[in-house]
């Protein structure tokens, strides 16, 4: 049984990090290499958090064990007699005489083992591979592949190349901090070098270095998640925001079509001054591969315009300007690319809201989209989640279930902020985790210690990841859904969880006391904190910064509470969404503006196209019906001269009436709206008729062209 539950969190763990690389990363597009260190590196810190459950059940297990190995005899009976002081009385004395049989009770005490028990031996070669391969990958790897990723370069040898020189920098930072570590162990008499103690400080480096950083996410995860689970049931608060992150994005957007067109006018000057008989050709050919369809299309070169570039003094551009140049293209496509589709992921989340907020009121209690959605709907969708569910749920249901969910996340952190204050506090025990433990391992509820373990873990696991996918520096490092997050963003992520994942783990054996250094027992460690080793090589880091530094935690909750952070991005020039902010009001007005126009656009699309298969559908029982007649007069005759006259005419007739309806229907499609017409509606569903009501009023069926030109 405990082989089987190893296996089946492994597998979980797998399809888990599977389902989230298919989120984010473009499995088609992105190159094989990075989506599988990508996907290792992941896999491996959610094993470490959801084995750790099970090496707390084993190690509780074990002790219970250690302890029932203590014989009677090893007991020393003569530590709780009593002396021939005068004073002692025989009360005294029978209750000192009967404390060797309860101790040797309670040593005797029947141990049940786990469901989930693993053997001794196979925990520690777990970790040492989970966790050296974490690390190899996150120090090494990862750095290495994220520079070979970026690189611009139009050859295996030349992308190698420069990822070699980019993190010469990078490891020599590194080496020099281990050195400086080493120098300290080698001058201070009390210790002798040797290679555990080696390892030690590697791994104190490391730590030392995630902790730094995940006390830094915590503080900002333990408050913005519940309040932004709070925030939700706010539906006008999510269409205010929405409206606000509509008028950065298209600012956003601007500026990527912007740099896109600089970006391909430069290629397009190559691509006219090389050849094909140019040696860097292939290079220019590479570079056009990566630009969109429409730019190729426009840059097709003329394979007959053969020129000798050798008579020609005309000065070419150089292998580093083309690496330069297919550099920017990369960026600038990938940019461009997730700037679109993000905006069309914005308007559908923009018109959802705005259909909730409209449905709130409505007396059918039947939910009405505005548009049919974009993806045909599920089996499931059709027969159970049914416009009635719908209303129910996100008029009336959802809000409650997130607001119940916020007050859920907001005790929890306030626990996780009351244990990282108290948590080196032994006696009395303070770490209300450790208090929930020690509780249980009393009477060996193992399945109530793998679930607490579970839950505090995989909290504190959600407020670190969930800041590390929010994360965003310029656009360099920026995580996006729907496949649009690129591959120097999926390994920095990926380097960035392999760092927090060990001291996080670290961090939790210290709020539930089964860190020896923390709780100062010696009973047995779990693998886990073997594998880590003794931080007693380093006193300074074991017994200061691991003790006092997550204290800090506090701090950067309270300035996370009250948005620091984000007032002081808004005053450097970030527009950041703040509600008392009359810069946040104008891009809000602008995104509603925004959202409004799409709006008009996209109703205008779809009346045209049903205009449109109305017509074909008219047309097509047209033809049926003249087919049909003409079957009935199956018998052939001669038709006299009018007769013949009299059908060709008709013919060109019928011809000329359905060229010029083809003619109307165009003009009316492409002739512009008085959207300040008396009847306009943002409402193309008239609540009052029932009937369907255009967005807006041709300029030729309109009553006055006053104000025509107002909105120019």
């Amino acid at each position: 049984m405990s082989g089987a539950a190893l296996g089946i969190e492994v597998v979980f763990v797998f399809f888990l990090a599977l389902f989230l690389l298919q989120r984010y990363g473009d499995f088609k597009k992105q190159h094989k290499l990075v989506l599988v260190a990508t996907l290792l590196a992941w896999c491996l810190c959610f094993l470490i958090v959801f084995i750790i459950p099970l090496d707390v059940s084993t190690t509780i297990y074990n002790r219970c064990i250690a302890r029932n190995a203590v014989t009677p005899a090893t007991i020393n009976v003569s530590q709780f007699t009593t002396s021939t002081r005068p004073g002692i009385t025989n009360a005294s004395t029978s209750e000192a005489a009967a404390k060797p049989s309860s101790v040797m009770s309670d040593a005797h005490q029947e141990c049940y083992k786990p469901w989930s028990y693993i053997p001794k031996g196979i925990m520690p070669i777990f970790w040492r591979v989970v966790y050296w391969t974490s690390q190899f990958l996150t120090w090494i790897l990862l750095p290495f592949m994220q520079s070979y990723a970026r690189s611009g370069g139009f050859s295996i040898t030349g992308k190698i190349k420069t990822a070699l020189i980019e993190n010469a920098i990078y490891y020599g930072t590194y080496l020099l901090i281990f050195g400086a570590l080493l120098i300290y162990v080698a001058v201070n008499p009390k210790f002798h070098l040797e290679w555990y103690q080696l390892q030690t400080i590697g791994i104190a480096a490391a730590n030392t270095w995630g902790l730094f950083l995940l006390v830094l996410l915590m503080g900002y995860g333990l408050v913005e998640i519940p309040r932004s689970h709070w925030y939700g049931a706010k539906k006008g608060y999510l269409l205010m925001k929405t409206y606000f992150k509509a008028a950065k994005l298209m600012t956003e957007k601007a500026d990527a079509e912007e740099n896109l067109e600089d970006v391909m006018e430069e290629v397009r000057k190559v691509n006219e001054c090389i050849k094909y008989n140019h040696p860097l050709r292939k290079c220019v050919d590479t570079i056009l591969r990566k630009c969109p369809t429409e730019y190729q299309e426009k840059m097709g070169r003329n394979m007959d315009d053969y020129e000798d570039f050798e008579e020609k003094n005309i000065n070419y551009p150089s292998e580093k300007t083309l690496v330069k140049l297919h550099k920017q293209v990369n960026y600038a496509v990938q940019r461009h690319n997730r700037t679109q589709v993000q905006w069309r992921m914005l308007l559908e989340q923009a018109f959802h809201l705005e259909d909730v907020a409209k449905n709130e009121t409505s007396a059918t209690r039947q939910f009405v989209h505005t548009f049919p959605p974009q993806e045909p709907e599920s089996w499931i969708t059709r027969h159970f989640y049914t416009p009635s569910v719908e209303w129910y749920w996100e008029c009336l249901l959802r809000p409650w279930c997130l607001r119940i969910l916020a007050i859920i996340l907001a005790i929890f952190s306030a626990v996780v902020v009351w244990s990282e204050c108290t948590f080196f506090s032994t006696n009395p025990v303070l770490s209300l985790f450790a208090v929930f433990i020690q509780q249980a391992e009393t009477t060996y509820n193992y399945i109530y210690i793998e679930v607490a373990c579970f839950l505090t873990i995989f909290f504190l696991s959600i407020c670190v990841y969930s800041t590390v996918f929010r994360i965003r520096v310029f656009n360099y490092y920026y995580f996006a859904s729907h496949h649009q997050t690129d591959a120097y963003s999926l390994l920095f992520s990926g380097m960035l969880f392999c760092r927090l994942t060990p001291p996080l783990c670290l961090n939790f054996l210290g709020l539930t006391h089964m860190d020896g250094s923390i709780s100062h027992q010696n009973t047995e460690q779990t693998a886990y904190t073997s594998i880590m080793g003794s931080l007693k090589v380093l006193p300074l880091i074991a017994d200061g910064f691991y003790i006092y530094y997550p204290m800090l935690v506090v701090i950067l909750c309270i300035a996370t509470y009250f948005s620091l952070g984000t007032r002081c991005l808004n005053l450097l020039g970030f527009q950041q969404f703040m509600g008392d902010n009359d810069m946040t009001s104008d891009l809000t007005d602008e995104g509603k503006e925004l959202i409004r126009r799409e709006k008009r656009k996209r109703q205008r699309h779809e009346d045209g196209e049903t205009r449109r298969r109305e017509w074909k559908e008219r047309y097509a029982s047209n033809r049926e019906d003249t087919s049909r007649n003409r079957n009935v007069n199956s018998e052939p005759k001669e038709p006299t001269y009018t007769e013949m006259t009299t059908s060709r005419s008709s013919k060109y007739t019928r011809a000329n009436n359905r060229t010029e309806r083809d003619r109307i229907e165009l003009l009316q499609d492409a002739e512009p709206l008085d959207f300040n017409a008396e009847t306009f509606t943002d409402d193309p569903l008239d609540a009052e008729s029932g009937r369907y009501q255009p967005a807006g009023r041709y300029l030729s069926m309109s009553k006055s062209n006053s104000r025509i030109f107002d909105d120019v």
